[in-house]
C-alpha cells in the first residue's frame, strides 16, 4: 500500500514539474514575442514619420505583423497561467523588459545610434542588468513553488471564500480607496501612488486570469467548466481590472518617463502578484524555508537587473520648434513656465518658426513718408532734433 502511495506521489511530482516547465516556457516566449512586436510597431511608426508617407499606420504590413505577434504572445502568456503557479509567471515579465529596453532590438528594428562616449557606459550597465535578470530568473524558477492544482470551479470557489483571501481582499480595498482619495481629491500625483493603484488592481487581475485560463484549458481537455457562474464572475473582474490598469498607466505615462514607469511597475506588480498567489492559491504551503529564501533572492536580483536596464535606457529629447522667451538673457519671460511663443502672422512671415519660406515672395511693406520721420534723442545721443532738421 505504501509503495502505491509513493508511486502516486512521484507521478504527481513529475506531472507538476512538466506543467511548470510548459508554463514557464510559454511565459518566456510569450514575453519575448510581445517585446519584439512592440519594437516592430514602433519601427513602422518611425518609417512613416521619416518618409512622410500619407498612409495611416494601420494600413502598413509592418504594423499588422507586429500586432499579430503581440496577439500570439498574449495568448501564450494567457495559457501559461493554467500550467504554472502565479509566483513563476509574474516575475517572468522581466523578459519583456529586457526585450523592450535592450540595445539589440534597437539596432535591429529602430536603428538607434549611440554616441561614442556613451556607448561603452550604456552597453556595460545594460549588459550587466541583462545578466542579473537572467540569473535571477534562473533562481526563482529553480527554487519556486512546484505544486500546482487543477483549477476547476469547485477549487476556485473554495479558495474564494477562504478567510485568508477575504482578509487580503478587505485590506486591499481599504488601501486602494485611501490611495485613490489622495490621488483624486488631494492631487497627490506621485508615481508611487499611481503604480500602487496599478499593482493593487494587478493582483486581482492575475488571480482572475489564472482562474479563467485554468477553466478554459480544462474545458478544452474535456472537463467542461464554462457552465459554472464563477467563470463569468472571474471573467468580468479580469476585464474590468485590466481596463482600469490601462487607464492609470496612461495617466502615469503623461507625467513621468517610461523607463521609470517600467522599472517601478515591474517591482510593485511582481510583489503584489506573488503575494496574491501565496494567499489565494496557497502556492508556498508545501515549500521549505530554503526554497522560499532562494526564490526571494532571485526576485531581488531580477529587480536590480531591471533597474540597471531601465536606468540606462536612451531617453528621447523633446523637439521644440519655436523660440522661448527665456532663451535670451536680458529679456523678461512672458510666461512663468517658459512656454513656447509663436506670434500671429499673415502671409509668408513666420517669425520664430524653423520653417524655410525662401520660395515665397515676402509681404509688401506700406509706403513710408521720409519727411515725417523724426528721431527721438536717447540719453546718450550727441545730437539734438533741431540740428538734424537743419541738415
Amino acid at each position: 500500500m505504501e509503495e502505491v502511495t509513493y508511486a502516486q506521489t512521484d507521478r504527481e511530482r513529475e506531472s507538476s514539474y512538466t506543467e511548470n516547465l510548459i508554463g514557464t516556457l510559454l511565459a518566456i516566449f510569450g514575453n519575448l514575442l510581445i517585446s519584439i512586436s512592440v519594437s516592430i510597431q514602433k519601427h513602422s511608426h518611425v518609417v512613416l514619420a521619416g518618409t512622410k508617407d500619407p498612409r495611416h499606420f494601420y494600413r502598413t504590413k509592418t504594423w499588422w505583423s507586429g500586432f499579430v505577434l503581440m496577439l500570439v504572445g498574449e495568448a501564450m502568456l494567457f495559457v501559461s497561467y493554467a500550467f504554472a503557479p502565479l509566483s513563476l509567471i509574474s516575475p517572468l515579465s522581466a523578459v519583456s523588459v529586457i526585450g523592450k529596453s535592450s540595445c539589440i532590438l534597437g539596432f535591429l528594428f529602430l536603428r538607434e545610434k549611440w554616441k561614442p562616449k556613451e556607448f561603452l557606459k550604456r552597453y556595460i550597465l545594460s549588459f550587466l542588468g541583462c545578466v542579473l535578470t537572467v540569473g535571477g530568473t534562473y533562481l526563482f524558477v529553480t527554487f519556486g513553488p512546484n505544486s500546482h492544482e487543477k483549477l476547476n470551479a469547485e477549487n476556485i470557489v473554495k479558495h474564494l471564500i477562504g478567510w485568508p483571501f477575504l482578509l487580503y481582499l478587505l485590506l486591499e480595498i481599504i488601501t486602494f480607496c485611501l490611495i485613490l482619495y489622495f490621488y483624486k481629491q488631494r492631487n497627490a500625483n506621485y508615481l508611487v501612488l499611481i503604480l500602487l493603484l496599478v499593482a493593487l488592481l494587478g493582483s486581482v487581475t492575475v488571480i482572475t486570469v489564472k482562474a479563467v485560463s485554468g477553466m478554459v484549458v480544462l474545458s478544452i481537455q474535456g472537463s467542461l467548466q464554462l457552465s459554472y457562474p464563477i467563470f463569468y464572475v472571474m471573467f468580468v473582474c479580469m476585464v474590468a481590472t485590466v481596463v482600469f490598469q490601462a487607464s492609470f498607466l496612461a495617466q502615469a505615462s503623461h507625467l513621468y518617463d517610461s523607463s521609470l514607469i517600467a522599472c517601478m511597475n515591474y517591482v510593485l506588480s511582481t510583489v503584489f502578484a506573488v503575494a496574491a498567489g501565496a494567499i489565494f492559491y496557497l502556492e508556498f504551503n508545501h515549500e521549505d524555508v530554503l526554497h522560499i529564501c532562494m526564490f526571494l533572492l532571485g526576485c531581488g536580483v531580477c529587480f536590480l537587473g531591471v533597474f540597471l536596464i531601465t536606468k540606462n535606457k536612451k531617453k528621447a529629447k523633446a523637439f521644440e520648434p519655436y523660440v522661448t522667451m527665456d532663451m535670451v538673457k536680458g529679456i523678461p519671460t512672458v510666461h512663468e513656465k517658459g512656454w513656447a511663443v509663436q506670434p500671429d502672422y499673415n502671409g509668408s512671415f513666420s517669425y520664430g518658426a524653423l520653417v524655410n519660406n525662401d520660395s515665397v515672395a515676402p509681404a509688401a511693406l506700406p509706403p513710408m513718408n521720409h519727411d515725417n520721420l523724426a528721431v527721438t534723442p536717447g540719453p546718450g545721443h550727441p545730437y539734438q532734433p533741431t540740428e538734424l532738421k537743419k541738415d
